[in-house]
């Protein structure tokens, strides 16, 4: 990956602050993204976004922490893509594992505070949804295609339907927006000696896949164990987020390592945090029953979740970027934009408006939310959501 300007202490600041206030999930993250990356300090394209957007839904793991460790790459190099992960990263990690370690089974799901939080998500990705509109499907052509795209997401559904809107996107460009693909170019490097570093990280992915159960079948020390459950659901899930949740419950409550209660408990916890979700792993790690666990577990179980991002990264982005100046693959990129527009504005639909809305109470407190957004940046908005939530839920 190549510098694409700033340094890694900038990115570092940026992506701090995100997850300190980015709640929501990883639908409300391509709005706090955008909100920052793009329209605060232009880092990139709208185009540029979209299209990050829409590999890093194509790959299996976290989407929302793929797509701030592609732009920190884009903007500050390997280092730039590290630093962007932390930043995002740390604050919900450190906050599940001391509540791991102190409150253990507190359950805070049904909390005010809670559901005030939740319900940023709304504003932040419908005014997401409205300015990738205007940029990216800004005619009838486009908006047509960002609302088939819609409905074959909330039809179909998960992965299955996220890949065919965007596939249908491509193929879409490629026959009617030929003339209109073009946009700037992610630099993540295409030099012959970075292609084989990127054929190389997906070999070591591959390796890890096939070696860590080798590995515990002839040492059956647990720290094997635990990276190795956390490398696969850190590798086999596609739609990040939520969807992890049955890969983790298999590979510690099944076990024995995390009773069902802890499981439950640590999920209604880490729904009130912000950045990833994917930090529930540093939860699991710290209050499992083998060691290492506490701090040292945490650590281990959450480096070895994520682990297998930054090698997919490492290996596709640098292959996406000498691929993508073609024609043809400009032209697919004009309809994955605004197919993009349209996966968007589902997840709008499902499942951020279907799981957090629920009633008038709800709307009303959404729109006020809106209304405040429009007018106060996000890191504002997010405390006077949770205080408001605790007040009137």
């Amino acid at each position: 990956m190549t510098r694409g300007g700033g340094g890694p202490a900038e990115v570092l600041g940026v992506a701090l602050r995100l997850g300190l206030t980015s709640f929501g999930g990883p639908v409300a993250h391509i709005g706090y993204f955008r909100d920052e990356y793009v329209e605060r300090r232009r880092w990139l394209d709208e185009r540029a976004f979209s299209e990050l957007v829409a590999v890093t839904n194509l790959l299996p793991g976290p989407s929302s922490s793929q797509l701030g460790i592609a732009i920190g790459a884009r903007r500050a190099g390997t280092l730039g893509g590290f630093a962007a992960w932390l930043g995002f990263t740390l604050p919900s990690a450190v906050a599940m594992t001391v509540l791991a370690l102190t409150v253990g089974a507190a359950d805070v799901r049904d909390a005010g505070w809670v559901h005030g939080l939740e319900l940023v998500a709304a504003p932040v990705v419908l005014l997401a949804v409205l300015a990738m509109r205007r940029s990216l499907a800004p005619d009838l052509r486009r908006i047509a295609l960002a609302a088939v795209a819609a409905a074959l997401v909330i039809a179909v559904g998960g992965f299955p339907g996220q890949a065919a809107a965007i596939g249908l996107g491509a193929c879409v460009g490629i026959v009617a927006l030929r003339s209109r693909g073009t946009g700037a170019r992610p630099e993540f490097g295409t030099r012959r000696r970075r292609r084989l570093v990127a054929l190389g990280c997906l070999v070591v992915l591959v390796g890890l896949l096939v070696g860590l159960p080798a590995a515990l079948e002839a040492t059956d020390r647990h720290d094997v164990a635990l990276a190795d459950a956390m490398v696969r659901s850190g590798s086999l899930v596609f739609g990040g987020g939520h969807v992890v949740l049955p890969l983790l419950h298999e590979a510690v409550v099944a076990p024995g390592w995390v009773s069902e209660q802890e499981f439950l408990a640590g999920y209604g916890l880490a729904q009130a945090m912000p950045g990833p979700l994917f930090t529930f792993s540093a939860y699991l790690g710290a209050i499992e029953e083998p060691s290492p666990n506490g701090v040292a577990g945490a650590a281990l179980a959450l480096v070895a979740i994520f682990l297998p991002s930054f090698l997919l990264l490492a290996g596709v982005l640098p292959l996406w970027s000498s691929t993508r100046h073609h024609s043809n693959v400009r032209a697919a990129l004009a309809g994955v934009s605004a197919a993009v527009v349209g996966l968007l504005a589902a997840a709008l639909w499902d499942p951020v408006l279907t799981t957090t809305v629920d009633g008038v109470a709800d709307v009303g407190f959404a729109a006020a939310l809106l209304a405040l957004r429009r007018v106060l940046p996000v890191w504002a908005v997010v405390p006077l959501a949770a205080l408001s939530g605790q007040l009137l839920f």
